[in-house]
């Protein structure tokens, strides 16, 4: 039997750093176009919290026009630092937590990587209880029922059970979710703006007294989606990928429509619903606005907008990144499904009705540290190894990627580092922690890893050994611990994947 004829019966194996979900996935692994990873991205970004963003400019002291232009460009950046980052999920099929690996160690990993996991996790019990409060008002009409709690629970376990289902599942829910959002929001626009008119009020001169900075609104919108322009591997590892395609952007061309328009695009428009709502009424949250005056079916409507927005968002944007963090954690004793449900009890756990008011200040700072880490996988992806990865031993204990006692102290020192720069001016995080990594990443490499660990730059000269999906291969685990590099289109059948 040969190496690959093996992979079926052997993929598997779990061993303290394998579990077949955080494997690479293969190029016939993934099932996501360019449409459906677009519609991933719309539901991604309709949040009930991307209303305020729009409202703090407007109040600020801009135009509705500066106001959305400006989102719409910060998304465009944050989409383009994204596609930078998706190319580790689509060259080698990896996910964020074990990429982390090759900068961190396969111990140090752990600190960033359930960083961002716990940061996932209570967002997904906030928008649970956001949507589970649209849902009692849903109860109330129908039913005569008021329990919001117990609509939690309902909504979360709905939830968790969605994405148990797979990325083939939450693909299918964004594909039903993000039209209805769109022709909703549509319909909120147009309620809003007849209301401001109704007032007095043009919403295209509207000026408020506000002295707020451009830079920071353009910054504090960038910062916003930073926790997934990290960890955007764990979604593109399983969007169709251009094989055999050494351009960047004939690889990655089904990721292109979703980070550079449906991203900027569906931001821009909810924002800027949020700012008409400003305008009209002094209240950002349109659907508290129309809320007060709806029944009916209007109402209804309304309230299932705001439940789809908080599930097409949690199932790809918290619950799986959550997930496979928490497996990368412990290989041995959690499984994709088991990551998701205990995704969701942290989620719950961390009583998101009672830190709602102070969420923002929280992330604020965590988003400091989480572009820190952006800035490093930059630098250790492109300007260290040229996109050229020894994979095999980021699954292996005594490999590369070992450092000293499974920690590299020069990816640890750099996330602390710049991670502490970007707290200190937290307004500016984004721009100091990503660029601040990456300078110091390089730096403290070069002085203290590279002249005792000549190994951790494995895989730069190695012509093509260490390249997969660009070349037509794939990372592919045969059993035991071992790896293979085999052809995209190596004709054997696959084992099926809890995640897919």
């Amino acid at each position: 039997m040969t190496t690959t004829d093996n992979t079926g019966a052997q993929s598997s194996d779990r061993t303290a750093l394998i579990e077949e979900s955080i494997l690479p996935t293969r190029a016939c692994q993934r099932p996501i176009g360019m449409l459906g990873y677009a519609w991933i991205w719309v539901g991604i970004a309709v949040i009930i919290a991307t209303y305020s963003l729009g409202a703090s400019g407007v109040a600020g002291g801009f135009s509705l026009t500066t106001v959305i232009l400006t989102i719409f460009a910060a998304n465009l950046a944050i989409g383009a630092f994204m596609i930078l980052t998706a190319d580790i999920g689509t060259e080698h099929g990896l996910s964020f937590a074990v990429y982390l690996r090759a900068p961190f160690g396969i111990h140090g990993t752990h600190l960033p990587a359930v960083s961002r996991g716990l940061v996932a996790a209570m967002w997904f019990g906030i928008q649970t209880y956001l949507g589970a409060l649209a849902l009692n008002g849903i109860g109330e009409y129908f039913l005569g029922f008021s329990n919001w709690f117990v609509w939690y629970l309902v909504f979360g376990l709905v939830q968790i059970g969605n994405t148990m289902l797979g990325m083939k599942s939450v693909e299918r829910l964004a594909s039903l979710a993000a039209p209805a959002i769109i022709a909703i929001s549509v319909w909120m626009y147009f309620s809003l703006e007849g209301l401001a008119r109704t007032n007095g009020l043009n919403i295209w001169t509207f000026r408020a007294e506000g002295q707020m900075s451009l830079l920071v609104l353009f910054i504090a919108n960038m910062g916003f989606w930073s926790t997934l322009a990290i960890d955007i591997p764990n979604l593109t590892r399983f969007v169709k990928t251009g094989t055999r395609q050494r351009g960047f952007f004939a690889r990655n061309r089904n990721i292109f429509a979703a980070q550079l328009l449906a991203l900027p695009v569906t931001q821009a428009m909810i924002a800027g619903i949020g700012a008409v709502s400003f305008i009209a009424t002094g209240n950002w949250n349109p659907v508290e606005v129309i809320q007060g005056d709806a029944q009916g079916m209007a109402l209804v409507i309304l309230l299932a907008l705001v439940v789809l927005a908080q599930w097409s968002t949690n199932n790809s944007a918290n619950l799986i990144p959550a997930a496979l963090t928490f497996i990368n954690l412990a290989p041995r004793a959690i499984t994709y499904k088991t990551g998701v449900a205990l995704a969701g009890v942290v989620g719950t756990l961390c009583f998101p009705w009672e830190i709602l008011g102070n969420l923002f200040v929280f992330l604020g700072y965590y988003g400091a540290f989480l572009s820190a880490i952006g800035g490093i996988m930059v630098a250790d992806y492109y300007a260290l190894r040229g996109r050229k990865l020894n994979v095999p031993d980021l699954f292996n204990s005594n490999g590369q990627y070992r450092y000293t006692g499974g920690f590299n102290i020069a990816g640890l020192l750099a996330w602390f580092i710049a991670g502490g720069l970007a707290a200190w001016w937290s307004q500016y995080a984004f721009v100091i922690g990503f660029p601040a990594g990456f300078i110091a990443y390089l730096l403290l490499m070069k002085a203290l890893v590279l002249p005792n660990h000549p190994q951790a730059e494995l895989g730069r000269g190695n012509g093509d050994e260490f390249l997969a999906a660009s070349v037509g291969k794939d990372w592919v685990h045969t059993g035991f611990g071992a790896f293979a590099r085999v052809d995209c289109d190596a004709g054997h059948e696959l084992p099926a994947r809890e995640d897919l």
